[in-house]
């Protein structure tokens, strides 16, 4: 199903070229019989398309442990996979054996939705990696599964999951519930609509222009959550080192719990049968109904 083409293979360094007293390679050449054998001094680049039916069950599921990957929802009725793969080596013959050992298997999995798997060679002296970019149906369920590289969703209405060790994870335009997790980086989502969760362990939250329900946390870092619609459960947002900043909308109704170790807390909203004392405030906004729980352990809390 897979066809390599366009391949440019690179070589990096400096070429050779004729100096005085008649010798070739000079400095460059000097340079080049340096460098050879060391790990990674070599590159080569390909590329490579497929195409898929739409899967029977609904859903993708995108394993890419090495190398950004981007999913594209669009008004279409097939899955197209363009990946871009990049080796290193000791030597440029490595490196261009490593860029076809590079491979991308989809295959349908037993509830029928479709599972690609990156497969790249590695060794102590190589390097590879697969960057891919996923054009989807619209409504076809997402699970991305990230070790090392960039995560980004656009577009989809449905259920979008998302799962990076290391590397941001960016989610938009999404209309279904959406769960992002990733250890050692930032997770931004910007115009989704449903319940959304999100988490990370050293790394910024920022949610906006949100409708629904909001569960964040995250351990060392801030987050910022703006919302344009209150959902019926409410949010919850916490870290343990930060500042957390919840704005909403101006007919936001909800009972409010804010509670900080140490920190402030600052309110620029008006709640009625309020308490406050150091380091919690407690409150209805509204009508009240929805729960609104923001927590800190070392950072200010500003709900606006």
């Amino acid at each position: 199903m897979s066809r390599d083409h366009d391949r440019d293979f690179e070589r990096d360094g400096l070429e050779e070229e004729e100096c005085g007293g008649g010798h070739r390679g000079g400095f460059g050449g000097f340079l080049r019989s340096l460098l050879s054998g060391i790990p990674w001094s070599e590159r080569a680049t390909g590329e490579d398309t497929q195409a898929y039916e739409r899967p029977p069950g609904g859903g993708i599921r995108i394993d890419n442990a090495n190398g950004n990957t981007t999913v594209i929802a669009e008004d279409r009725g097939d899955v197209s996979i363009r990946i871009e793969k990049t080796a290193r080596a000791e030597s440029v013959e490595v490196a261009r054996r490593m860029v076809d050992e590079i491979r991308v298997q989809a295959r349908e999995d037993g509830s029928g939705d479709l599972d690609v798997d990156v497969d790249i060679p590695s060794g102590w002296n190589r390097r590879g990696r697969a960057d891919l970019e996923v054009r989807v149906p619209r409504d076809l369920r997402v699970l991305v599964l990230a070790a090392n590289g960039r995560v980004h969703v656009d577009g989809v209405h449905a259920h979008v999951k998302a799962k990076n060790s290391n590397g941001v994870v960016r989610v938009e335009n999404v209309v279904g519930d959406v769960d992002i997790s990733t250890s050692n980086a930032k997770v931004k989502t910007d115009c989704t609509c449903g319940r959304l969760v999100a988490r990370s362990s050293n790394g910024k939250i920022e949610l906006e222009d949100h409708k629904g329900t909001v569960d964040a946390a995250t351990s060392n870092g801030t987050i910022h959550c703006e919302l344009d619609a209150l959902g019926k459960g409410g949010v919850q947002l916490a870290t343990s080192n930060g500042r957390i900043v919840l704005e909403l909308p101006d007919d936001a109704d909800g009972d409010v719990d804010i509670r900080v170790d140490n920190g402030v807390i600052r309110s620029s909203r008006e709640l009625e049968a309020g308490s406050k004392r150091a380091g919690r405030l407690k409150g209805v906004l509204g009508v009240g109904g929805v729960p609104i729980r923001l927590r800190a352990s070392n950072g200010t809390i500003s709900l606006r």
